[in-house]
Formats: structure tokens, sequence, C-alpha cells
């Protein structure tokens, strides 16, 4: 089945000439609506938030963003361009997925075949296989079957409290016979992103009498349209007005649990300034959780009425404060 080009211009709904922030505000705003951690209709947001979570993926890493945009609509018929290996990324640890193999994962947020193709991410084997000590009958010997590894996509909450998914397994047989193995997998909480999850025996099938090999799932996050996670820690964007960061404000932020607390911006905040609230991260082990940082984004109006403008202009002739002033 030929694979179906992605616009994931078109899933942001940005112009292919938005700015790293127009792309992010855009992405966030989308997610608000349809991220698994805070759809109120889950089932009917998921395959909506698949796309958008899968667009911004791409569009926001400037690498993939450019690699994307060398490609173009004719991805499929053009050459690649330098650094491009496999149909994947030079240096990813992924492989092309071993024929016949395609995973299906109920629930959660998978990619489509168009970003498998160009970015890996599907299953592939690790080419690990064993062999017993002792032949069977006809004096061939067991081979164990080789593992496999794939992706699986978490949530931030799910990273947080733990979760059970049902994964879909199809494999279709060197005779054309299509096989379906359908189980589920424990997300245990805490679990840090590229974690490998061992699934015993879920591999490929041994030759003789040799054991099957192991299905290994390597754990990605989802993207949230507020937090950013590296390692335990959580890092989220908070946007002030210029007045906020003079005077000093007390404003509310979102945690990874939902709920919203106070946090204090001291007078004379600066732009990427960062804030620390401890424990308010992922599970790093024990009963012990990684912190929040928060970065500090100075906003600026576009456009003002005349009223304001005559305002901001009656603040700078009477401020001291010259930040050219040697």
């Amino acid at each position: 089945m030929p694979v179906e080009y992605k616009d994931y211009y078109k899933s942001l709904g940005v112009e292919r000439t938005a700015s790293e922030d127009d792309i992010r505000k855009a992405f966030r705003k989308l997610a608000r609506q349809y991220h698994p951690d805070v759809a109120k209709d889950k089932k009917s947001a998921e395959e909506k938030f698949k796309e958008i979570n899968e667009a911004y993926e791409v569009l926001g890493d400037p690498e993939k963003r450019k690699k994307y945009d060398t490609l173009g609509m004719n991805w499929n018929r053009q050459q690649p361009p330098p650094g491009w290996q496999g149909g994947q990324a030079a240096g990813s640890h992924r492989g092309r997925p071993p024929e016949g193999y395609e995973f299906n994962f109920e629930g959660s947020t998978g990619f489509s075949d168009f970003f498998e193709h160009l970015f890996g991410g599907r299953a592939h084997q690790t080419g690990f296989r064993g062999f017993s000590s002792e032949p069977h009958q006809g004096g061939a010997w067991h081979e164990r079957g080789a593992d496999i590894e794939g992706d699986i996509l978490v949530t931030l909450h799910e990273a947080l409290h733990g979760a059970v998914k049902t994964i879909s397994l199809q494999r279709t047989s060197p005779t054309g016979q299509v096989e379906n193995h359908t189980f589920r997998v424990k997300i245990p909480a805490g679990v840090a992103e590229g974690k490998l999850i061992r699934i015993p025996g879920k591999g490929e099938p041994g030759s003789g009498e040799g054991e099957h090999g192991d299905l290994y799932l390597r754990v990605r996050f989802a993207k949230h349209p507020d937090f950013r996670a590296q390692g335990a820690d959580l890092f989220h964007e908070l946007d002030i007005a210029p007045w906020e960061a003079v005077l000093g404000a007390t404003v509310k932020i979102p945690t990874i649990e939902g709920e919203l607390i106070s946090v204090k911006v001291a007078a004379g905040a600066t732009n990427g300034q960062q804030l620390r609230v401890r424990g308010r991260g992922l599970p790093q082990g024990g009963n012990t959780r990684g912190d929040l940082y928060i970065t500090l984004k100075v906003q600026t109006p576009s456009t003002v009425s005349e009223e304001e403008r005559a305002l901001w202009q009656q603040l700078a002739d009477k401020s001291a404060f010259n930040p050219r002033r040697n």
C-alpha cells in the first residue's frame, strides 16, 4: 500500500514560513484541546492528537524540519539529502522494520507509516540470536528467535502514575499468513524516556525447537502542551507582561498533576530567568521526584492604542533606565 504524504504544516494550521515560536504556539493551542492528559473526550481526541503530536515531533525539531522541507511532497522520488541514511536520520538508533511486522498501539499515540519511513520508529530486529547446546532430531541446532525492538509513546501523566497499555502485534509469515498477537504491557510509574521495557517471548520465533526472542519497547514521551521533560525534571515556559517583570507578581502555573500552584516572580525578573519548584517533576526512584523549572518569557505587545503609546512614551521619558548607557 502506498505511503501517504503528511502535510505537517497543515496539521498544525501554520504556514511553511512559520517561526519556531509560531509552531510552538500552534501546537500548544491544539494540544490543550486534544492531548490525552487534558482532553475531556479522550476517545474522539485520540486520532487528532496523533496527527498534531507527529507534526510537532517533526516541525518542532529544527533538524527534522529541515530534512522534511528538503524532501518535500516528492519525498519518495527524490535523492535523499546528505545525512539521510536508510530512510531515517543519520545516527538514529532505530533501523528499518523486519519484513511483515507492524505495531498497533491501542489507546496510545503512534506515528504514521510516512513518519516511520522518513525518521525510523517501527520495530526492527536487534540481530541477537542464540543457539542451544543440544541438537534436536535430525541433527539440526535449536536456534533462538531474534529480539525485536519498537517504540511506545507514553504521556507524562502515564509516566507519573503508571499505566497498562494494550499492544497489538501483527506479523505476516513467509507463507503470507497474518498472525495477530494482543497483550498488555505495564508502564511503571516513573519510567524514564529511552528506557527499554522487555516483553519476554514476543520476538521472532525460533527455528527447530528454539524459543522465541523478546520484544523490547523503547519509551518515548508524547509531546505535552505545557511541559517538556528532561530526565525527571519538567520545564514550563511562563509568559509574563513587562510590568510583571519590573514590579514582580504572583502568578498561577499548572502542574503535571493538573492543579494550579502560585509562584512568585520577583521584581526585576529578566527574560529567560528560571524559577525552581522542588519535587514537582516526575518520579526518579524511591519516593523522590524531580523538580519543575519555570522559564520566564517576557512578552511585549505587538500593537498598542494611542493612549497606551502615550503612556509608554511617558514612561520612556521619565525612566532613568537605559540598557545602552555605558
